[in-house]
């Protein structure tokens, strides 16, 4: 997708109370991506989606100044499904999951999940595949040359930019996230990957 024919896209919880957007830089630099990993898969069990099982967890990645919220960013809530896990940001109101970001905002990525933005068309196609399910258990990544190097043009524009520092989702003076996680335990996450 050009830079010139991105557009805002509109994103929210699933009542609706949360709204906000993605803005049309966000997108236009943004990957399109599918993700199978066990993890997003136990993510949104956990928040009573859905199992996405054999298929992906959609989302697009991008930066985190690049996620505006509207209205409702009150209920912005957070769950780690480990104590070293990335971070994953979801509607209180709801229980609706809405992105995964790394565990410091010297790190400037966000993955949207899809599934919350009213016009998903807008993001172009799918470009990346993650962990896919292959034979034997095996997994592997088609596409990961377009995620990766979108991604480091944006962590190093974000950073040199100082944009880094616009994100809802931490205190860039202390550098911890504006909401306290909920870290799942061993127990609570034993019955997510089965």
């Amino acid at each position: 997708m050009s830079r010139s024919s991105a557009c805002d896209v509109a994103f929210s919880c699933s009542c609706g109370t949360m709204r906000g957007h993605i803005t049309a830089q966000g997108v236009a630099s943004g990957t399109h991506a599918e993700c199978f990993c066990h993890d997003c898969r136990a993510a949104q069990l956990y928040f009573g989606q859905p199992d996405p099982a054999p298929g992906p967890v959609e989302v697009l990645q991008t930066t985190p100044e690049d996620v505006i919220f509207d209205t409702g960013s009150e209920q912005l809530a957070l769950m780690k499904l480990s104590h070293n896990g990335m971070l994953r940001w979801y509607a209180k109101c709801c229980n609706a999951p809405l992105a995964t970001t790394a565990r410091t905002p010297k790190f400037p990525f966000v993955g949207f999940i899809v599934k919350r933005m009213a016009n998903s068309d807008a993001l172009g196609p799918v470009l990346t595949r993650g962990f896919v399910p292959g034979p034997e258990g095996k997994q592997s990544h088609k596409g990961l040359h377009h995620a990766v190097l979108r991604l480091v043009t944006r962590v190093v524009r974000s950073r040199l930019t100082g944009r880094w520092k616009k994100t809802p989702f931490f205190d860039v003076e202390s550098n911890i996230p504006v909401v306290v996680p909920i870290v799942l335990s061993q127990e609570q996450r034993v019955g997510l990957y089965d």
